[in-house]
């Protein structure tokens, strides 16, 4: 049988099982509107490129972690020291984990600026906003792994913060840490969330997520979309130019790794006193300089729950903006929309950059 008749029969047994042939006529007509915006089409793109980035090298990292209290520091230095390039792994692991992240956070602002969310991409908006907590969730609980001291005592405030919620405050704590306080316990329960139970859910609204943006296409912004855009196809064009954006990402992260190799510091010692200038990882630092300067009694409730609840209430609200914003599927504008939106990114980097300096 000649190759082409191979490749015939490839193809034929691949439709009859996987509908290959609808596949492959979504992905060759698929097009990407082209207009002043569409630099902002590639942000979701990097975000999955970090994340398959953390993926292949968290691989790597397993064959060699161990996740115990007596042993997770020293196998992680052992990485560091003995494994060959196991310091660029590690680096390239905890940069890409960090640039995700901002990708994630830069991508959601500019689908809301866009107010590329209304209908019927409602969906696509909700389930990007559960990746981006799954994101930091990543963050939080792969902090802890290293067991080194400083690592130690952020988790140790993060999960405090857990026990004032009302009502199940306590049990939420409890469940976090695997006990009472943070110890071995706490470390292979943040392991086990790190590498199965998030990633599992983060998989779960990935593909969707995917699924609902090959399904609607790409929004064009209000403003727009009356006009004759010019379109490309998404394969090759937006694909190939994808592609460039993430071997230049790939490019920046092995300088970064290179250059500033991820620190270990020292092992954690639960009877050590908490270092100085103690604060959690910068996504998380506006969030914990806000709780620092809310009173500890606002009239009769505890300020540090009503700082818990107020980013509670916030996260609501991200997840509901498609649904609040009722005018988004006509051309009407909101002139108070870009202005929470610059009001939240100023806030969220003052208090960032305040966490740091104060």
């Amino acid at each position: 049988m000649s190759s082409q008749g191979q490749r015939t029969g490839l193809s034929v047994w691949l439709d009859e099982r996987l509908s290959w042939s609808a596949i492959k006529e979504l992905a060759l007509h698929k097009r990407v509107p082209m207009h002043r915006h569409s630099i902002w089409y590639y942000l979701g793109g990097m975000t999955l490129f970090c994340f398959l980035v953390q993926i292949v090298t968290g691989i790597f990292l397993l064959l060699y972690y161990r996740p115990t209290a007596e042993a997770a520091f020293e196998s992680v230095e052992f990485i560091m020291t003995d494994v060959k390039f196991g310091w660029l792994i590690r680096s390239i692991h905890s940069w890409s984990a960090n640039l995700m992240i901002f990708f994630a956070f830069v991508h959601m602002f500019s689908v809301f600026f866009m107010r590329a969310y209304r209908r019927p991409r409602e969906l696509t908006w909700v389930s990007g906003a559960f990746l981006l907590f799954l994101s930091m969730g990543f963050g939080f609980s792969g902090y802890l792994l290293p067991w080194n001291q400083l690592a130690f005592f952020a988790t140790k405030v993060g999960t405090d913060i857990l026990g004032q919620i009302p009502l199940i405050g306590g049990w939420l704590l409890t469940v976090a840490r695997g006990g009472e306080d943070v110890t071995g316990a706490t470390l292979t329960r943040f392991f086990g969330i790190h590498v199965a139970v998030l990633p599992m859910i983060s998989t779960f609204f990935l593909l969707g997520h995917l699924a609902l943006v090959q399904k609607q296409g790409m929004s064009v912004p209000i403003g727009e979309e009356y006009k004759k855009c010019r379109q490309m196809p998404f394969i090759p064009n937006f694909a190939l130019r994808d592609l460039v954006g993430w071997t230049l990402a790939l490019g920046i992260l092995v300088l970064l790794a290179s250059l500033f190799p991820w620190e270990l510091g020292e092992k954690a010692d639960p009877w050590a006193s908490a270092p100085a200038g103690i604060r959690p990882e910068w996504f998380f630092c506006f969030m914990f300089q806000t709780l620092k300067y809310i009173p500890g009694k606002v009239l009769f409730i505890n300020g540090e729950l009503l700082g818990i609840i107020g980013f509670g209430l916030g996260a609501a609200a991200l997840v509901l903006v498609p649904f609040l914003d009722r005018k988004a599927a006509r051309e009407e504008k909101h002139k108070w929309l870009p202005v929470i939106g610059w009001f939240v990114i100023l806030y969220i980097i003052v208090f960032t950059v305040l966490a740091y300096v104060v």
